[in-house]
């Protein structure tokens, strides 16, 4: 007979579940594995609410296995390490993204490219390799093998840093990869959410020059005033998306809803780059591995790159949901896990 999620380990834990395709969170008992000879146990200090937490809940990807504690974008402290482990010491400072295991022997894993790994395992609602499922960062503590911990740099704060590692490598990945780092280029950002006000931060630190390309014209002043941005273009407007053609060196596309492509394409010069990012927050090369993971965050502490937070407290996580969907959030949720978790 299989055991109760609050009985499958030796470490009891607590956190906030979905148990439906409702997707309303409540608070849930389960247990984490004992600290292993090469694992971090952490204190969960702060967890970032990622879109693709709202999909998960509500199932909307089809393969939602509940009970589910959402949360990929954890910030905590060590409290216990294995005899084995040399990168971290009780007290540190650290972060947890997207993935927790992989096979750390097929090519991919060699090449420090850990997302690519068939055999990948994600921070939650997946299997671990001893057969029990992963939960996430809504939670009071996390134990993980060492490799996937990362730490988190002096002057970047937890709470502003922790969705740097889902929205920030989705983003940073993709414009070291495609090479969108030369200084003076023209590039577009497409959407003005989680992902795209931090891709206008990441662009303008790698002293691009950044226009922000949204249909909504109300988001123009907080893009050039708040965030840094050079120039702001309304895809809604015909006769200025008419005088930006063949304007554009890149284009990073952040947009969620299903939208034309060929607009933004004829913005390109020729040989230009489209990115589409937007809704493959947790596949391919829309995150990174662990060690470009710990260069996006040495980068961002680097230059003073945060996302731009709410800061909520878990009793309010429904709440924050039900904004989410309707994208009513600037320009990210994160729980006050240690503050805001009781049982």
């Amino acid at each position: 007979m299989a055991k109760s999620p609050e009985e499958e380990h030796p470490q009891k834990a607590f956190g906030w579940a979905a148990k439906d395709s409702s997707g309303l969170l409540s608070p849930f008992h389960f247990s984490r594995r004992e600290t292993g000879d090469g694992d971090v146990t952490i204190k969960i200090l702060y967890c970032g609410v990622c879109h693709s937490d709202l999909h998960n809940v509500k199932n909307e990807w089809g393969f939602t296995m509940y009970p589910v504690v959402p949360g990929h974008e954890i910030v905590g402290t060590v409290t216990k390490t294995g005899k084995n482990v040399k990168k971290f010491k009780v007290g540190d400072r650290v972060g947890v993204g997207v993935l927790v295991e992989s096979c750390k022997r097929c090519e991919s894993c060699q090449q420090d490219l850990e997302n690519y790994c068939p055999q990948m395992i994600l921070t939650y609602n997946s299997y671990s390799q001893d057969g029990t499922k992963t939960y996430g960062g809504y939670s009071d503590i996390v134990v993980v093998d060492e490799h996937y911990v990362l730490r988190f740099p002096e002057n970047l704060p937890s709470d502003a840093g922790a969705p740097l590692l889902c929205a920030g490598i989705t983003v940073y990945s993709p414009m070291k990869y495609y090479g969108i780092t030369e200084p003076g280029k023209h590039l577009g950002v497409a959407g003005l959410g989680g992902l795209g006000h931090v891709a206008v931060k990441i662009g303008k630190a790698f002293g691009l020059i950044v226009t922000v390309i949204s249909s909504s014209p109300k988001k123009e002043e907080e893009a050039i005033n708040r965030l840094g941005a050079d120039s702001f273009l309304v895809s809604s407007d015909p006769a200025k998306m008419k005088a930006a053609i063949n304007t554009m060196d890149y284009i990073i596309d952040t947009v969620s809803a299903v939208h034309p492509l060929a607009p933004l394409i004829s913005l390109l010069k020729l040989n230009g780059k489209l990115i589409t990012v937007g809704r493959k927050l947790v596949g391919g090369s829309d995150i990174g591995g662990i060690k470009e993971t710990q260069e996006m965050l040495d980068f961002c502490a680097k230059h003073g790159i945060t996302a731009d937070i709410e800061l909520i407290k878990m009793g309010d996580i429904n709440t924050a949901m039900e904004r989410l969907a309707k994208s009513d959030v600037k320009y990210r949720f994160v729980i006050d896990v240690a503050n805001s978790l009781s049982q």
